[in-house]
């Protein structure tokens, strides 16, 4: 996986990944071959349209791992809500006997696993804060 770089707007400066997993309706394993390679390249053309940056893909019949960074003023949810709905959209197009294999007309489960990562941990955060919070304290 890439490093992650700092992203920043006029307001925003932001050094998050997103890591989402996704799987097909009921857990079939229809993502190999011509359909991996396809769904591959259709998540690097929305990412690059949308100016996500995919740091990570991993894509196995039955499931994807995703390590994305949007830019800072796109809502990782909405990023994952564009895969789900385009890569269906265009897979169903380009390999219709798709369209039947896991549930006709349904592509993915409707719900997905999802967390953050980032330069700094958790316990680096909140030693920080308690540090802040504790000089504050003095100062009163």
């Amino acid at each position: 996986m890439r490093d992650l770089g700092l992203k920043t707007t006029r307001n925003v400066a932001d050094q998050t990944a997103y890591y989402a997993v996704r799987m097909p309706k009921y857990r079939k394993r229809v993502l190999s071959d011509a359909a991996a390679d396809r769904l591959r390249g259709l998540l690097r053309e929305m990412a690059h349209a949308n100016g996500v940056e995919i740091l990570a893909l991993e894509v196995q019949p039955d499931h994807v791992h995703r390590v994305f960074s949007p830019p800072p003023a796109i809502a990782p949810s909405l990023t994952i809500q564009w895969f789900k709905e385009r890569s269906a959209r265009s897979l169903f197009a380009e390999l219709p006997s798709l369209r039947r294999v896991p549930c006709p007309g349904h592509l993915w489960e409707p719900s997905f696993s999802g967390g953050t990562a980032g330069q700094v941990s958790a316990p680096t955060i909140r030693r920080s804060i308690e540090r802040a919070a504790h000089v504050r304290t003095r100062r009163e």
